[in-house]
């Protein structure tokens, strides 16, 4: 039985597998046979990569992914190493634009939190390089929005600060759980954004895009990944239906987005 303040009878992440995934997109294999080298926006290496089917080479191994169609050439890839078994990779690729996102999400020893994310802009060689660059956005903050991932699973977040954010179980096995964790939002397109957290009482960090442009018709493409019950790397993907419920508009001397 889950008693609401004591965390140690929360659910492990793999509890909350079964069933989260009812409202996955299909994946797509629009990228086969394309070979995509990144630019770092920062300087660091280039980095490629090739699809196959339903597989990826990144970085010296290939892997299966999964390939996700989100909006006119914009593509999000998501795949679990196994070579490195406590990283998880997620690409968000923008062939019309030219740009590219890598978020790559470790499972740390130890620490608060103990899984943590790196983010990693990029333009792709080759594509025409249009618009802003994708970076870290404020845009989300205040609102209040209602996330449907099944017919058993439903969550509300709430955009609190550029670091943290709230959610609450509404339906589901976590049903009236609660908690503040931290989250990094990148804006990808207008009105469309990378939304991440990393929680502090399960081992674990998700990476979703979501699609902000109708608010009564939000559409989203995730990932889960961090350790179970056993301390064994967990990994899944999901999608969600949701809506805007509310927006907060703060006055500007405490504005939480000028922190």
């Amino acid at each position: 039985m889950t008693t609401l303040s004591d965390t140690s009878t929360w659910l492990p992440l793999d509890g909350l597998a079964p069933g989260f995934d009812a409202n996955k997109a299909p994946a797509v294999g629009d990228l086969h046979g394309r070979v995509l080298v990144l630019h770092d926006d920062e300087g660091g290496p280039d980095r490629t990569a090739r699809f196959t089917g339903t597989r990826v080479a990144w970085d010296g191994a290939t892997d299966r992914c999964e390939t996700f169609l989100v909006d006119d050439g914009l593509y999000y890839v998501q795949f679990h190493p196994s070579a490195r078994p406590r990283e998880a990779v997620s690409l968000f690729l923008d062939l019309r634009d030219g740009r590219a996102l890598v978020v790559t999400t470790t499972i740390g020893d130890a620490g608060t939190p103990r899984v943590t994310q790196e983010f990693r802009p990029a333009t792709i060689d080759g594509h025409e390089v249009r618009g802003e660059p994708m970076a870290p956005s404020t845009a989300l903050i205040g609102r209040r929005v209602l996330w449907v991932y099944s017919r058993e699973h439903a969550y509300e977040h709430v955009y609190l600060s550029p670091h943290w954010y709230t959610w609450q179980c509404l339906a589901g096995p976590e049903r009236g759980l609660a908690d503040t964790d931290e989250n990094t939002v990148y804006r990808i397109r207008p009105g469309i954004h990378v939304f991440t957290w990393r929680e502090k009482v399960i081992p674990c960090a998700s990476v979703t895009i979501a699609d902000h442009r109708d608010a009564r018709a939000l559409r989203s493409h995730g990932v889960l990944f961090g350790l179970d019950g056993a301390e064994r790397p967990t990994h899944f993907t999901f999608g969600a239906y949701g809506r805007l419920l509310s927006t907060t508009v703060h006055p500007a001397e405490f504005d939480p987005a000028e922190s």
